[in-house]
């Protein structure tokens, strides 16, 4: 019989590593379907912003309180996992507690040190499910999470909380068998530890063999429990807890206020206030691209960002366009990118190349509408605790929709021309533009001059 759970754990393993790696492949060969964007530079800068901003949360400590909690979870869940690596030993070797007496009495301290972060990770994860789903939080109330997004967070909250209730009915189990000197469980006296001993009293009724099966039970439903949400996060927004460190890393340096400019735009503004430098043959150069309409056209950064985010709404709420009712969400913008990469890459797995579909990211996604309402001052880059630039995808797509489509309100135009014409957005002369300086009354208070 051993030999046989052996072999259910092994091909449990083999099937979760398996299917993991094969959605995790086709998740990096959608991101870089996006253009190529060098990263490389400051690597030391880099690395510090991994420590700082994907694991020790940083941004997120702007609201101590929630942050603490989210450290908790998200620090705790992390760590606590060491311990699927005995129970994989365990498993594969059928074994029970392999590390027990090679690390003697360090044991005992390591797994009351899983039990507390367990217990931390499990108050927390009902916390968090109650401010979802009773406290009515703006940000995590909008339309835009109706549905898929919201029962997502739900069912992640709720795996947790049953996978730490799992781990500690299995140490309570486990150690109540020990007192008991039953069969293998004696040959590991481990002692009680800080939390499972106050779940000992609601055993003693069960008599040994209940307790091995409820032991064992809860051993395999949180093994298989771990490998299942491993294989539920790539189709998860809680891919971040792993895409958040190579996010933070490629994150932007330079000040959050510079957008990238377009080489060719800036070469046609210097060559109409200096003709004399244009290229001659600047006739026959072939015509580029300005700005993206699908994610072909974005770089493989934005989809990163992109597969990155936690829909977590903080980009969202500190939006003065989305505050004053207009369309624009930035998290509903990097969800629908999301949507439409996995879309053409559920396209290439049918076909294997990418056959147009007829749709495209802008307008079939994402509309003009939403793009416009963006002001561009900055505050979804910077309230985001992973370093996604929403922003850098909207001024992408609207550089689209008026470069190449010249679809821009009649307003928007006419500061166009007069741009182009005089120089500046209003429509003086350039040679009368500071006539205002001379004609305008000087208002000053009675006595100065």
């Amino acid at each position: 019989m051993q030999i046989l759970f052996q072999l259910i754990f092994i091909i449990i393993v083999i099937a979760a590593v398996f299917l993991f790696s094969k959605k995790i492949g086709e998740i990096r060969r959608n991101i870089l379907l996006g253009r190529d964007e060098a990263i490389n530079d400051n690597k030391n800068l880099r690395w510090k912003n991994v420590l700082l901003l994907a694991f020790g949360q940083k941004k997120m400590f702007r609201n101590p309180l929630v942050a603490v909690m989210h450290f908790i979870i998200y620090a705790g869940f992390i760590i606590i996992n060491i311990e699927v690596l005995e129970i994989a030993i365990d498993g594969l070797l059928g074994t029970h507690r392999i590390f027990a007496k090679p690390l003697g009495f360090l044991y005992p301290w390591l797994i009351d040190a899983f039990e507390f972060l367990a217990v931390g990770v499990l108050t927390v994860c009902i916390i968090f499910l109650l401010r979802r789903n009773a406290l009515h939080v703006k940000r995590l109330w909008m339309k835009e999470l109706n549905g898929w997004p919201k029962s997502d967070a739900n069912y992640i909250l709720i795996t947790e909380i049953l996978l730490m209730s799992f781990f500690l009915t299995m140490n309570a189990a486990d150690t109540t068998l020990q007192q008991r000197n039953y069969g293998e469980y004696a040959q590991h006296l481990t002692g009680n530890f800080s939390f499972s001993v106050w779940l000992q009293p609601l055993f003693a009724h069960m008599s040994n063999h209940s307790l091995m099966i409820l032991e064992r039970t809860c051993w395999w439903l949180h093994i298989i429990g771990i490998f299942t949400f491993l294989n539920y996060l790539p189709y998860s927004k809680h891919l971040h807890i792993l895409f958040a460190f190579p996010n933070a890393y490629y994150g932007r340096l330079e000040p959050k206020g510079k957008l990238d400019n377009m080489p060719e735009i800036q070469n046609e503004v210097l060559y109409a206030m200096q003709p004399e430098l244009a290229p001659t043959d600047a006739i026959n150069e072939t015509h580029k691209k300005f700005g993206a309409k699908d994610i072909f056209d974005l770089s493989w950064k934005n989809l990163l960002d992109a597969y990155s985010c936690t829909e977590c709404g903080r980009c969202t709420a500190a939006c003065p366009a989305n505050i004053t009712g207009k369309v624009l969400s930035p998290r509903l913008i990097m969800m629908k990118t999301r949507d439409r990469a996995e879309e053409v890459g559920r396209n290439i797995n049918t076909n294997k190349n990418f056959i147009d579909d007829n749709k495209t990211l802008l307008h079939d996604y994402i509309t003009p509408e939403e793009l416009r309402a963006c002001t561009t001052c900055q505050a979804c880059v910077e309230e985001c605790p992973v370093s996604i630039n929403p922003l850098d995808i909207i001024v992408q797509l609207r550089r689209y929709l008026v470069m190449e489509e010249s679809n821009a309100p009649q307003e928007w135009n006419a500061m166009f021309s007069n741009i182009e014409n005089n120089f500046a957005p209003w429509k003086f002369s350039p040679d009368e533009r500071d006539k205002w300086a001379e004609e305008a009354p000087l208002n000053l208070p009675e006595g100065e001059t």
